[in-house]
């Protein structure tokens, strides 16, 4: 009887301990999701600005994808632009963490920085990315910023 007293005691101890670790681990997943995805957009931004072409970015939950105009000016991406890794998605996600981008759609970054709602650059735009459990990215379209 001591004994199983002594290990429901001792279960009970390693629970109070593990169980927060383990739901600070989990929480860190949000975090991490959040980080490439603003990160993929910044590299958006200064593609852009850097090889002076229109790039689109394409973000939904699991992925966000980038591809780049064949020419400037442009108002379409032809080319897809591969990441670190040679794939073709910049941020990846196992889709555990809803995202959403306010207002739907590609985001185009022009070549001058803005980023607009559309490929020939006539309607600048302000978006909101969010994702679950995280503050809300924001993305400036006069200037392209993005936070």
């Amino acid at each position: 009887m001591v004994e199983l007293i002594a290990i429901v005691l001792l279960l009970g101890v390693l629970a109070a301990v593990v169980v927060p670790r383990l739901d600070s681990a989990l929480a860190l997943g949000g975090s991490a999701w959040r980080d490439q995805v603003s990160a993929a957009l910044k590299t958006a931004r200064s593609l852009a600005q850097g090889h002076r072409r229109l790039v689109c970015a394409s973000v939904a939950t699991g992925s966000v994808t980038l591809s780049i105009a064949a020419t400037n000016p442009a108002s379409a991406c032809t080319g897809t632009l591969a990441g670190a890794d040679g794939q073709s998605a910049w941020a990846r996600d196992d889709g555990s963490h809803t995202t959403t981008v306010t207002p739907a759609g590609m985001l185009y970054f022009q070549p001058d920085g803005r980023i607009t709602s559309d490929g020939a650059g006539t309607s600048t735009v302000n978006a909101s990315i969010a994702i679950t459990g995280e503050s809300a990215i924001t993305l400036t379209g006069t200037t392209g910023h993005v936070d």
